[in-house]
C-alpha cells in the first residue's frame, strides 16, 4: 500500500541516513536498489512531483515547484548519488507527463503510481538511434545505452524518431530483464544506478504510448535548461562530501591552518554552487531567455565545486578518503563519474559564447 503524501512536505522526513546505509550495500554488490527506492516511496518523495491530478503536491507556481524539487534532489543526492540519478529521471518523467500528458495518460499514470511504479527518461543511444516504424501499429527498433535503471524501473520514456520527423517520447516497459544488458556497467562509481543497455526491438507502440508530439522533448529552453535538475542532485553529493570531511577531520587537521583553509575553500565552493543551482532552477521556472546559458554555466560551477571538495577530501583525510567502505571514498567515486555526464566541457564552452555576447546575470547587476 502506497502511503498517503497529503500533509507531508519535502524535508519533513530524513531520508539521507537510510539512503547512505543502503547505498553502501549496493555499492559492494551492484543490483537495482529496490530497498532505497522503497524508502523513497515511504518518505513520499516518489509522488511529490507528479501532476497534481495524479496525486502530486499542489504548488503555488512553477517557481515554488522547482525550488522544492531542487531541495528534494539535493536531499536524495546527499544520501546516495546513484539513487539521486534514478530519482532525477523519475521527477523528469513526472514533469514531462505534466507538460504533455492527455487525460487518459494521466489517469493511467495515477494508477501506476498507486502501485509504486518508478519511471525514467532514456535518450542516449548509439547511431542510428531508436526508430519508430510507420506501420498501422508501429514498432520500435534500436537500443538505449547508459539507460539508468535498465531492467529495474517499471517504465521509461524513451526517445524515438520516424523518418522525416523529429524524435518523440514513447512510454515503454523498462523492467523486462531479457532486454536489459548490464554487463558493461563495470564502473568505480554510481554502481547502483545500473546504467546499462536496453533493447527495444519489436516493441509495439499503441497510440496511448505516445507522449506529446514530435519535437516536444527536444524543444528549448526546457530541454537544455532542465540540466539544473541533475546539477541539484550532484550538489547534494558534494554537500555530503564536505559534511563528511568535517566529521572525519582529526584534531591535528583541525589545528592546521593549511587544512582549515582547504576546508573553508570547499565550503565556499559548495555554497557558491548552491546559489547557481537556485538561479538555474528559477530561470527554468520562468522560461527566461538566458535559462539555457545559466544552466550551462551552473554545470561548470557545480563540477568545479566537486573537484575542490574531492581534492580537499584527499588532502585533509588522506588515506581514509580512499579506503573501501568509507563514506568519503564512495562519494568521491560517485562524483568522479556523475560530474562527467553529457559533455560538460562542451556545455561550458557554449555558456562562454553566450557570455561573450551579453551578460546573463540578473537585470540591474549586469556588467556589460
Amino acid at each position: 500500500m502506497i502511503p498517503d503524501i497529503q500533509g507531508q512536505a519535502p524535508g519533513t522526513i530524513d531520508i539521507v541516513d537510510r539512503l547512505a546505509m543502503f547505498g553502501a550495500r549496493y555499492d559492494a554488490a551492484p543490483n537495482f536498489p529496490s530497498e532505497s527506492m522503497s524508502a523513497l516511496i515511504e518518505s513520499g518523495h516518489h509522488r511529490w512531483f507528479a501532476p497534481q491530478i495524479c496525486g502530486g503536491l499542489p504548488f503555488e507556481d512553477e517557481a515554488t515547484r522547482c525550488r522544492t524539487m531542487a531541495r528534494a534532489l539535493r536531499e536524495v543526492g546527499r544520501g546516495d548519488l546513484s539513487i539521486a540519478r534514478l530519482y532525477e529521471g523519475h521527477v523528469n518523467a513526472m514533469s514531462l507527463f505534466e507538460c504533455f500528458g492527455v487525460p487518459d495518460q494521466l489517469h493511467w499514470l495515477a494508477k501506476a503510481l498507486d502501485r509504486g511504479a518508478w519511471f525514467g527518461v532514456w535518450a542516449t543511444e548509439p547511431s542510428p538511434g531508436v526508430q519508430l516504424t510507420r506501420e498501422a501499429v508501429p514498432s520500435l527498433f534500436g537500443e538505449k545505452i547508459f539507460a539508468s535503471g535498465a531492467g529495474g524501473l517499471d517504465y521509461a520514456l524513451v526517445t524515438a524518431a520516424s523518418e522525416g520527423e523529429h524524435r518523440r517520447l514513447v512510454i515503454v516497459r523498462a523492467n523486462e530483464k531479457v532486454r536489459a544488458d548490464l554487463s558493461g556497467w563495470r564502473v568505480r562509481g554510481m554502481r547502483a544506478s545500473v546504467s546499462g543497455r536496453y533493447v527495444l526491438d519489436d516493441v509495439k507502440v499503441e497510440p496511448d504510448m505516445l507522449l506529446g508530439k514530435p519535437g516536444d522533448y527536444d524543444r528549448d529552453p526546457r530541454f537544455t535548461a532542465g540540466a539544473w535538475r541533475f546539477c541539484a542532485a550532484q550538489l547534494g553529493g558534494i554537500e555530503a562530501l564536505v559534511t563528511e570531511i568535517r566529521r572525519s577531520m582529526r584534531d591535528a587537521a583541525r589545528e592546521d591552518p593549511v587544512q582549515r583553509a582547504r576546508f573553508a575553500d570547499a565550503t565556499v565552493a559548495v555554497r557558491t554552487a548552491g546559489f547557481w543551482v537556485a538561479e538555474a532552477a528559477h530561470r527554468f521556472a520562468s522560461g527566461h531567455d538566458d535559462a539555457v546559458a545559466v544552466a550551462r554555466m551552473t554545470r561548470g560551477v557545480v563540477e568545479d565545486a566537486g573537484f575542490i571538495a574531492m581534492e580537499a577530501a584527499a588532502r585533509i583525510l588522506g588515506t581514509q578518503s580512499a579506503l573501501d567502505g568509507q563514506r568519503a571514498d564512495k562519494i568521491v567515486r560517485d562524483l568522479s563519474l556523475y560530474l562527467r555526464q553529457a559533455g560538460p566541457d562542451h556545455a561550458r564552452d557554449e555558456a562562454a559564447k553566450a557570455l561573450l555576447d551579453h551578460d546573463i546575470w540578473v537585470e540591474g547587476e549586469r556588467l556589460w
